[in-house]
């Protein structure tokens, strides 16, 4: 039997070919429900991934992701939410596949098991001492991801693994941390698209939000970094000075334009009656986060 528990057969979908559309989206709901679970066995090994992350970004780092195939391009998806969601710099959270740009939308074959690829990969991406990177390898096994972990941590780069499967001596030699949520065998074998897909997801979304929150990237759970680069993110980022400062909805508009277009310094203007650049001296050396300059929550909701 193949050692990896994504690669094994799953006793509960033997007979899934002969099931009805209802039948089928019961089997598939019934192995997703096992999922969270497992993610929530690593929660204080993705705590610690936060708090890596965090410091990394801090010091002038990168949190950094690497992988092949689905694992490649859930870390893309999730680097590339982060400066919409957060209004961080795009190379703050960085994805690495295998394969390049053109394995997002097509399978590259054979790219997840060159070693070398992912070496010049991770030289090309410049880590520093000041990044962490993480590998992402459903299976806990990737040839891409062990080497891209080795060559970063040569670097002297912070490294972690998320896997759904134990890794392999030789990639948890390589591993800082290791974050590994066995979600047990897929509904169809060998198909780590899905309950492994869906626990990578859960785990990415976590350390990057986690992150992203103590860089004081929001007020309560309000996003108050975003960018509002569309109508939709501008309508929210009135709302969200119009509520917290208990402006009308034009003065929050005026008061964002006045702030350079930055909800956070809108807010610290508005609630402390002080004019920009006060604003952002006072936000710098707080680290960013509004709450140690504002006490108490933001407004609660109504």
């Amino acid at each position: 039997m193949d050692p990896r528990v994504t690669e094994q057969r799953n006793p509960r979908t033997a007979d899934i070919d002969l099931a009805s559309p209802l039948e089928l989206v019961d089997l598939i709901n019934d192995e997703d429900r096992l999922v969270a679970a497992a993610v929530a066995t690593q929660r204080v090994e993705i705590a610690q991934a936060i708090e890596w992350a965090e410091s990394a970004i801090r010091q002038g780092g990168r949190l950094i992701y690497a992988g092949a195939g689905t694992s490649g391009r859930l870390g893309v998806l999730d680097a590339s939410e982060i400066p919409p969601t957060f209004g961080a710099h795009y190379e703050l959270v960085h994805g690495i596949i295998a394969g390049g740009h053109a394995a997002l939308t097509r399978s590259q074959e054979g790219a997840e098991d060159k070693p070398a690829g992912a070496r010049a990969d991770v030289d090309a991406a410049k880590v520093t001492p000041s990044d962490f990177f993480i590998g992402i390898a459903a299976s806990g096994s990737t040839t891409y991801v062990r080497e891209a972990l080795a060559r970063a941590r040569e670097l002297g780069a912070r490294t972690a693994i998320v896997a759904c499967s134990p890794p392999p001596a030789e990639t948890l030699a390589v591993a800082d941390l290791a974050i590994v949520a066995i979600t047990g065998p897929e509904v169809v074998t060998g198909s780590t698209r899905m309950k492994a897909g869906t626990a990578t997801k859960l785990i990415l979304n976590t350390i990057s939000t986690g992150a992203m929150i103590r860089l004081g990237k929001t007020y309560g759970n309000l996003m108050v970094d975003l960018r509002a680069s569309n109508a939709k993110l501008r309508d929210r980022s009135e709302r969200i000075v119009a509520e917290v400062a208990g402006v009308p909805r034009d003065q929050a508009r005026d008061g964002i334009e006045a702030a350079g277009g930055s909800v956070k310094i809108a807010i610290v203007m508005q609630r402390l009656g002080i004019d920009r650049e006060e604003a952002e001296r006072r936000l710098a050396e707080v680290g960013g986060v509004i709450r140690r300059l504002i006490p108490g929550p933001p407004p609660p909701v109504k």
